[in-house]
């Protein structure tokens, strides 16, 4: 942040770049995902907002499209299937000078979260929603979602879809969105523009993005996608400008009553084409109901109105009841009427109401204490005998500056599954394993040599020490998935490992 001096006015003025909202994180989505272009136009206008990081929050759902939260270096909130415009809804009033970015799918958004949505848009609450529209269900692999067309083969419609899709923008502009707008993938300098004229807009901005699933539907958008044809496919529409579109901007959308028609300009006078009024609901109704193949797909900004947001409505009226009935008292609201007070029993009552002995829950209670849980030997050695009897390895360690290739031949070198990474002052920083190696580096990492292990270790690894139980171990394996626990002194210094084999060993030499 920089200061400047404005007409003898000192104001701070916020300079970042697009580096700036480049978290650390390793983006993870499939090579040529049509995300990493859109993320990349958002990191793109974030810094022209003006806006401190700070100030910028991003939420989202369950999908692909919701890893997004980790690729920005802003606040972000990963959410639940669905409801991310429900907590960017209490985040808006709770404090209405965040910046606030929701991002979902054509599945999360519209499916399980099409009634979230409706009353985020309804309500014109101050956000910006981003919905990437692949028309495919693509984190659980390749199920009809609520866009595809009718027919579609999926794995979930192996005889074609039968339902009629979601037109995500006439739900949009159903629900009375102020700002409803479209882009696509493939054209990066139109997103960004369409993108920074949402991020403008005071209340609910929705923003459909065509997006590419290589893997499960990669030739959705083909045609729109060529840079060739996509003139001839796509009206690109600007406020008080004719639509008029075509490689040669030789064609024009007109009505012949009430159905657009597209026409040929030397058919007709310009005159009866259509001119773009973004501000106009009934033109804004027949754009976003442009989805056949005769018409060209409507690219931009369809709505844009000005109304009061739904956070600036709640603290008017929470202003009015102040100025009405003053200040209010939690505690006296608490304390105001339906209250009663529940006295001790008296011990010479001999029944309740409904005849039933008032010893009974005593009764119950005390035949519970005596009731013991029958145990096996095994389960009583493993919760009487320590870590310290499965005979701890001595940790191999490393420092996080070192690189992946000399992680592996460590691990090669001594034939084990995992690396303790240890700080400058030889306390347990994070684990490498074998895991680690197989989902996160084997494919995914071209210089080995180079790369430093903590990029791709386990932060902050579980621990324990070797006088717990071995039960307790066991039960952290069990509920988390993990083959290897650090065992740690005092000062959180390495002091041994413990595998799944070591129980194992240990369980056949007790047992035998």
């Amino acid at each position: 942040m920089s200061e400047t001096l404005t007409s003898g006015t000192l104001t701070n003025e916020i300079t970042l770049t697009r580096k700036d909202f480049v978290s650390d994180q390793t983006v993870r989505w499939c090579p040529g995902c049509g995300d990493y272009s859109i993320l990349a136009q958002v990191q793109r206008v974030m810094p022209e907002l003006g806006v401190a990081k700070e100030k910028i929050v991003f939420i989202s759902g369950i999908g692909c499209s919701s890893r997004f939260p980790y690729y920005m270096d802003t606040y972000g909130i990963h959410s639940i299937h669905g409801r991310a415009p429900t907590l960017a809804t209490g985040l808006a009033i709770a404090n209405p000078d965040l910046n606030i970015w929701v991002v979902t799918g054509d599945g999360d958004g519209l499916s399980i979260g099409g009634n979230h949505l409706i009353h985020a848009l309804r309500r014109n609450v101050n956000m910006k929603i981003i919905l990437f529209n692949n028309r495919i269900y693509g984190l659980t692999k390749g199920q009809a979602s609520p866009t595809s067309k009718v027919g579609t083969v999926t794995k979930s419609s192996p005889m074609g879809t039968i339902e009629s899709p979601v037109n995500p923008i006439a739900l949009a502009l159903a629900a009375e969105a102020t700002f409803v707008a479209r882009s696509i993938d493939s054209n990066p300098q139109h997103l960004a523009e369409v993108l920074s004229k949402a991020a403008a807009h005071k209340g609910t901005a929705f923003v459909e993005v065509y997006q590419n699933c290589v893997i499960f539907n990669p030739d959705e958008w083909n045609a729109l996608s060529d840079r060739a044809n996509r003139d001839e496919v796509t009206l690109n529409l600007e406020h008080g400008m004719p639509l008029i579109f075509g490689k040669d901007k030789d064609k024009g959308i007109r009505m012949r009553g009430f159905t657009p028609e597209v026409v040929a300009l030397s058919d007709v006078s310009l005159d009866e084409i259509l001119v773009h009024d973004a501000t106009s609901k009934p033109l804004a109704s027949i754009l976003g109901s442009m989805e056949h193949p005769e018409y060209p797909a409507p690219m931009g900004v369809i709505r844009d109105v000005r109304k009061p947001t739904y956070a600036a409505g709640i603290m008017e009226q929470v202003a009015q009841a102040k100025a009405k009935r003053g200040t209010g008292d939690l505690n006296k609201l608490y304390r105001n009427d339906d209250l009663w007070t529940v006295s001790a029993r008296e011990e010479n009552q001999s029944e309740m109401a409904g005849g039933l002995p008032l010893t009974l829950d005593e009764e119950y209670l005390d035949a519970l204490g005596r009731s013991a849980v029958a145990t096996t030997a095994v389960q009583d050695q493993l919760t009487e005998e320590t870590l310290s009897a499965l005979n701890p390895k001595v940790p191999i360690t490393i420092d996080a500056g070192s690189s992946l290739a000399r992680a592996i031949r460590q691990m090669n070198r001594h034939n084990i599954g995992c690396l303790v990474v240890t700080d400058e002052e030889d306390r347990l920083s994070g684990i490498f394993t074998e895991r680690d190696v197989l989902m996160r580096v084997t494919g995914l990492v071209d210089d080995l040599a180079h790369t430093p292990i903590g990029d791709y270790m386990t932060l902050n690894p579980v621990a324990l020490k070797a006088d717990l139980p071995i039960a307790q171990a066991l039960h952290l394996m069990s509920q988390h998935g993990f083959r290897h626990l650090p065992l740690v002194d005092e000062e959180n210094r390495p002091t041994g490992i413990i595998s799944f084999r070591d129980v194992v060993e240990y369980l056949n030499r007790s047992l035998g």
